[in-house]
């Protein structure tokens, strides 16, 4: 059962852990509704950013962040004493993986700060994707060492994965339902009022570990489809068909079927990370593969190696090796119109070039941040020059920015990986 939101009269003093892409939407939008929030993040820099009204995350404007600092609603801090005498905090922090095993560790720090201040009567909600169990069997017992309350009779406790989609302005934050639990009713009826008060609709489920897989099913199901359609673009170019006029053509049927394309491999958080921590809590506590998510992480995993070995084929035709040649890749992030680069497939395709000794040069306006771009690669804009001067471009991240028309003229090969481009010297993967 879902309940639309229905009152915003109660405002809170919120705490938000970590002001990356989940936490800085979340921070701002509880601030735009009138609660009082701080956006507490142990990186310095990131903070200061904040302070001075410069956004760092696609979906919220410097705009509205200026507009809810002068409101005096926000107050972005990496003092922990900024934390004190919150009503609801949430942790909204990185989960990635290490060795193939999660890695926890934001979690737990975030949970220790909040246990110095957890006081009876608040509230504790996990955002962060993890395995099924983590709230009440990692956050729980960490918030109730260093609190010394108890989860359920003292202090309320529960978890709502995040759905953020970067760069989506039909589903974003406000508009996408937002799955909530709680570890007793009480705190499920805790959870659900802070998050009926900044995002339109709320669905209750029963239990935490319900809304944790809940959340790895989505991105399951998401990367299992997509290394579907990736294996089955490798297998059609062998066999000389045209998978993108086949994929239109099953899309045409009204029941049964949903549309999935290929690409040159899958990034940002979710898919690359959260199917896996599905998967090692199977191994780990029932001894089995999840044998699906297994096979999903080898097919695309390997993409941008295919994406490479085309290019490879194709150069190789005009008498030209990768070594020596000049590339240049048109998009840094994982996904089109975002400036999220965290996993992105161009990153493996960029170092595999560069490895066989390509010059690399890249073009994204939306990638600002360097932390997850490599340094050898030559930074440049969009050009005819640019363009006219590579051997070959590739398509990775389709951006409305890019101008298309301009590649396919000047350009003398294009591997396009999003079937955006059409002309004698364009294939598509």
């Amino acid at each position: 059962m879902s309940r639309t939101r229905k009152d915003r009269s109660t405002t809170m003093r919120v705490v938000i852990a970590g002001q990356g892409y989940v936490g800085l939407p979340l921070a701002v939008r509880a601030a735009e509704v009138g609660h009082t929030v701080v956006g507490f993040d142990v990186d310095d820099e990131r903070i200061k950013r904040l302070a001075a009204g410069e956004s760092y995350v696609d979906d919220i404007t410097s705009e509205q962040l200026q507009q809810v600092l002068a409101g005096g609603r926000f107050l972005p801090s990496s003092d922990p004493r900024a934390c004190a005498g919150f009503d609801i905090a949430v942790i909204a922090v990185p989960t990635p993986l290490r060795d193939g095993t999660p890695d926890l560790r934001h979690i737990e720090a975030s949970a220790r700060t909040l246990a110095r201040y957890l006081r009876p009567g608040a509230t504790v909600a996990l955002e962060s994707t993890t395995y099924p169990g983590t709230t009440t069997e990692l956050v729980a017992p960490i918030l109730e060492e260093g609190s010394g309350l108890i989860a359920g009779e003292d202090f309320h406790l529960g978890y709502s994965p995040e759905r953020i989609d970067p760069g989506n302005r039909q589903w974003h934050l406000a508009t996408t339902p937002k799955v909530v639990s709680g570890i007793n009713p009480a705190s499920l009826a805790k959870v659900q009022a802070f998050y009926a008060s900044v995002v339109e609709t709320t669905v209750p489920v029963s239990d935490p570990k319900v809304a944790e897989l809940a959340k790895l099913l989505e991105n399951t199901f998401r990367h299992v489809n997509i290394a579907l359609v990736n294996e089955l673009a490798v297998y059609a170019h062998d066999l000389g068909i045209d998978v993108w006029e086949a994929i239109d053509a099953a899309s045409s049927k009204p029941f049964g079927y949903m549309r999935f394309v290929p690409g040159p491999g899958v990034g940002g958080h979710c898919l690359p990370i959260d199917p896996s921590y599905l998967s090692w809590r199977v191994q780990r506590t029932l001894g089995q593969s999840f044998r699906f998510v297994e096979l999903a992480n080898d097919i695309n995993n390997h993409m941008p190696d295919y994406v490479v070995r085309r290019l490879a084929v194709a150069l190789n035709r005009h008498r030209k090796a990768l070594n020596g040649s000049t590339v240049l890749l048109l998009g840094l992030a994982y996904k089109k119109n975002s400036g999220d680069a965290r996993e992105s497939p161009a990153r493996r395709v960029a170092a595999l070039l560069l490895e066989m000794g390509a010059e690399v040069r890249a073009a994204d306006p939306h990638v600002v941040e360097d932390a997850h771009v490599d340094q050898r690669l030559i930074r440049v804009a969009l050009t005819a020059e640019q363009v006219a001067a590579a051997d070959a471009v590739v398509l990775l991240a389709d951006h409305d920015a890019f101008d298309l028309d301009l590649v396919v003229e000047h350009a003398r090969y294009v591997l396009d990986t999003r079937h955006r481009l059409t002309g004698t010297t364009v294939e598509s993967i």
